[in-house]
């Protein structure tokens, strides 16, 4: 028996019409900074309405979604973008429209937490605005390519682990929560979390189904990936992967991104069915996690994990 879940990510940039005309000025913005995460929460509501309207019962925003991605220089302006991810602005926003839409949503944004540190995470709601949870990004980047650089560290730490653990969370491990939804076992690995090899394993190994991975990414080597990771994991692993980047430029800065948001299942691509620009609309057929592999391959069974070489840490 089928179970197909309409899914939607969105790829879109800032809409904040406020920003100033150079990078050397962005400290007009000190005191605007509630007007911009206001303006971004608020398109957001709109696609998740959009997405709704197509069908769409679950929708990922987009990696550090309600300003732009600041991360491509070190101002501690930025900083004051955090916010609660319980209680917070946008939390309280999105929690409203998912209960008035019934649209399971995940919203990444720049938390704060009471003690004061920062991190960049995906809060998980229900369709009754309900908050299931949340995942901090695992590991965070520091470098640069032939397009730009970006300075993840001077804004948030790694995760700490401490991603709640209410009942929907159904993972035993607490880097990567899985949330037991009206859509599917849903978790979350964000953006350069992608990269490393334990975590689609261990998100498919603690029962994820569906696993959204929204980025903001950018350079040669990354788009050449981005096209190859996801396919693979998902047939290695058993999984429906929704992979989201942003598109287009964000000024005042210069740097484009290549946006080629995408859904992909163990058995291959799943076709965007969205007709509006800023949204990416899949079926995706969860009965194909447990229906046998058309390949005729059964990994789980035929692994040998006895002999595989241990990663030696440098």
């Amino acid at each position: 028996m089928k179970r197909v879940v309409r899914a939607a990510m969105t790829q879109t940039v800032n809409v904040y019409r406020g920003m100033p005309a150079s990078v050397s000025a962005l400290g007009e913005l000190a005191g605007r900074l509630d007007a911009l995460r206001a303006a971004n929460v608020a398109h957001h509501v709109d696609l998740m309405e959009r997405a709704k309207d197509a069908g769409a019962r679950v929708v990922c925003f987009g990696e550090l979604f309600t300003g732009p991605y600041f991360a491509l220089g070190t101002d501690p302006m930025w900083r004051a973008l955090a916010e609660d991810a319980l209680d917070g602005p946008t939390v309280r926003s999105v929690r409203e429209a998912a209960r008035r839409l019934g649209l399971v949503t995940i919203a990444p944004i720049y938390e704060q937490d009471p003690s004061g540190k920062r991190f960049n995470t995906a809060v998980v709601v229900d369709e009754r605005g309900e908050v299931l949870g949340k995942y901090r990004k695992t590991h965070i980047p520091e470098g640069e390519n032939e397009q730009g650089s970006f300075h993840e560290r001077f804004y948030y730490e790694r995760s700490d682990g401490q991603n709640g653990r209410g009942p929907a969370n159904v993972s035993k491990n607490d880097f990567f929560p899985v949330f037991e939804t009206s859509v599917g076992r849903v978790g979350v690995a964000i953006c350069y979390d992608r990269h490393f090899e334990g975590v689609m394993g261990t998100l498919a190994s603690e029962g994820a189904e569906i696993v959204f991975c929204p980025a903001v990414t950018f350079g040669a080597k990354s788009q050449r990936m981005w096209a190859m990771e996801f396919p693979v994991d998902a047939a290695r692993h058993g999984i429906f992967i929704g992979g989201s980047n942003r598109a287009g430029v964000e000024p005042p800065y210069t740097q484009p991104y290549f946006g080629e948001t995408y859904f992909v299942g163990p058995n291959g691509p799943a076709p965007n069915v969205s007709e509006h620009p800023n949204l990416v609309i899949a079926d995706l057929d969860l009965s194909e996690l447990t229906s046998g592999d058309p390949s005729g391959w059964n990994l789980p069974r035929d692994a040998r994990p006895d002999i595989y070489a241990k990663r030696v840490t440098r």
